[in-house]
């Protein structure tokens, strides 16, 4: 069984892409990016972004029947990764209690100037 969540961007059709795919007991979160009504969210703070995208990501994650605590890796994309320090403070907020296996890793750029950061989330559920 193949579900696939939407984030509603129009964008979807054309690269072939859903938010999440939860295949069995699996379920995995595309690269979430700080967008909101087709506009980005917390320009210029890190921490904001980061929360905001992991917090898309869980929604996805429970619209595919998981939870927070099924949540077994993270990644956290930056733009400028001496700025780490504020994605995690938000990383750390989400996930302390479950501390699934995570890596921050900076990239050159996204789609967007403004993005400064970009979250994935894989999940294994306990009961599928």
């Amino acid at each position: 069984m193949r579900k696939l969540i939407s984030s509603g961007s129009h964008l979807e059709e054309s690269i072939g892409f859903s938010r999440a795919c939860r295949v069995g007991n699996m379920i995995s979160v595309s690269g979430t990016a700080p967008i909101e009504n087709g506009e980005t969210v917390y320009v210029g703070d890190v921490y904001g972004q980061t929360k905001y995208c992991l917090e898309l990501s869980l929604r996805a994650i429970e619209e595919a029947g998981g939870a927070i605590g099924d949540v077994i890796r993270t990644r956290i994309m930056l733009t400028d990764i001496s700025r780490w320090q504020e994605a995690a403070k938000a990383h750390g907020e989400l996930f302390s209690k479950i501390k699934p296996a995570c890596t921050f890793v900076e990239v050159s750029r996204f789609i967007e100037p403004e993005w400064l950061v970009e979250t994935e989330v894989d999940c294994v559920l306990a009961k599928a």
